[in-house]
């Protein structure tokens, strides 16, 4: 996600690792069951610094406006479209509010970069269904992300 960012981003990758560990061992509840468990744990904390750091960004007193990002990992119709990171946010907490498990898959997905196996495995779903959610989830996110721009 980073990799398609702003020119001059100020969070780099490692800033970004370090935040989502520091996040993850203040929590109260650390058993996770496996490495795909724990890569989509780490997706989800990794997510909430980058809207954060988005949001603190955009903040009046530090000039207003807007980034855009550039998505990875959709279908090739949606990887150029750039969005404002506030609206992917915005988008994925309709989502997950619409149907909590697309949600689920695009978090794991795209923000953690886990295979369809890893996935099914972390939801408990197969990987047809993984596949299925992940294809709606991207044309669903896609119309969204649209009528934002």
């Amino acid at each position: 996600m980073l990799r398609g960012a702003r020119p001059g981003h100020t969070l780099q990758p490692t800033a970004l690792v370090h935040e989502a560990f520091l996040k993850m061992v203040h929590q109260d509840q650390r058993t996770w069951r496996d490495r795909a468990h724990f890569l989509n744990v780490c997706a989800l904390a990794m997510r909430q610094i980058l809207i954060n750091y988005a949001r603190d960004r955009g903040a009046d007193k530090r000039g207003g406006g807007w980034k855009r990002i550039t998505l990875s990992g959709f279908s090739d119709e949606i990887e150029s479209l750039e969005v404002d990171a506030d609206a992917l946010h915005t988008a994925l907490e309709r989502l997950a509010q619409l149907n909590q498990r697309h949600y689920q898959v695009v978090v794991a997905r795209f923000l953690g970069g886990l295979s369809v196996e890893e996935t099914a495995h972390v939801l408990g779903v197969t990987d047809r269904t993984v596949k299925r959610d992940w294809r709606a989830a991207r044309v669903w996110l896609a119309l969204q992300l649209k009528k934002a721009n």
